[in-house]
């Protein structure tokens, strides 16, 4: 008696659907199965034997997988950027008002202007390089450059 379904069909079918399920779940782990699935329905259409498609679809997800991973990685690496108040840390700018002893002044960073304090408390004057340390709320913690002579 002969099956009413090719063996493709039905790989081709399974890699479909974990396509389908691939797109509700994070991860790729479902994408690499698709892959591999429907692959190895292509493989069935000239390799008859259902021991020899199973391992090719084991092959080709772990492949596919190994893959997705690498890539995937590049794709979300850690190496990103501090935004907003963060990428002022280790910045360095101008006293535009003088920052008194335990008080606020104003300094110049990348362009914009910003209140600050002086990490140790000490009087920074006006025009003085100074490096960011710090934030507190909407004020930033800097220390005074020293110049070298």
């Amino acid at each position: 008696m002969e099956a009413w379904f090719d063996p493709w069909i039905i790989w081709v079918a399974i890699g479909i659907i974990c396509i389908i399920i691939e797109i509700f779940t994070p991860g790729f782990l479902f994408l690499s199965f698709g892959l591999g699935a429907i692959l190895t329905g292509l493989i069935a259409l000239v390799i008859p034997s259902i021991a020899l498609q199973i391992l090719a679809f084991a092959i080709i997800s772990l492949i596919a997988f190994l893959l997705s991973r690498k890539f995937s990685k590049k794709l979300i690496s850690n190496n990103y950027e501090d935004t907003n108040v963060k990428a002022l840390v280790g910045k360095t700018g101008k006293v535009t008002q003088q920052i008194p002893t335990n008080e606020k002044g104003y300094v110049k960073i990348g362009g914009e202007e910003w209140s600050a304090v002086s990490k140790d408390n000490n009087e920074i004057e006006k025009d003085a390089r100074i490096v960011v340390n710090d934030i507190e709320g909407n004020k930033v913690i800097v220390t005074l450059i020293e110049e070298e002579k």
